[in-house]
């Protein structure tokens, strides 16, 4: 193999690198507006409600947002900090996406799991409300 074809391959791989790292930064950057936009309109009133009516029920739970208001939400329980739900952007993939972490306690093990929930700009009520309802049955059945 001719040494000015692996030059030519070579930097042809460290342009297209270069030019996906940009595409990537650019999408990720659109993606945090949008979470940012998707976290106060959406996520943060849902959990607010929800934290309300648990603790109206009898369950205490608290809403906070680690870090301020740009990151995540998450609803802990007052009783163990690991039992929690937490909703953050995850921009490790080809595609950036909400995605819901929860963690919950069982003797001294803690059981966590991670499903992405979608886009945020995609993303409703409605779509915030299931997950946070299907990951709080497991902390509230005791």
């Amino acid at each position: 193999m001719e040494i000015s074809d692996i030059k030519r391959r070579v930097v042809e791989t460290i342009e297209r690198a270069k030019r996906q790292a940009a595409d990537r930064r650019t999408r990720n950057d659109e993606a945090a507006r949008e979470y940012e936009t998707f976290l106060n309109r959406t996520a943060i009133p849902v959990f607010k409600q929800v934290s309300n009516v648990l603790r109206a029920e009898g369950h205490a739970f608290t809403m906070v947002t680690p870090g301020g208001s740009v990151g995540s939400v998450r609803l802990m329980s007052d009783r163990t900090a690991e039992d929690y739900i937490e909703i953050l952007l995850d921009t490790s993939g080809e595609t950036p996406v909400v995605s819901g972490h929860t963690g919950r306690s069982r003797g001294r093990r803690v059981i966590e799991s991670e499903e992405a929930i979608g886009p945020p700009a995609a993303l409703t009520e409605n779509d915030v409300l299931t997950f946070v309802l299907k990951a709080l049955e497991p902390l509230v059945e005791r």
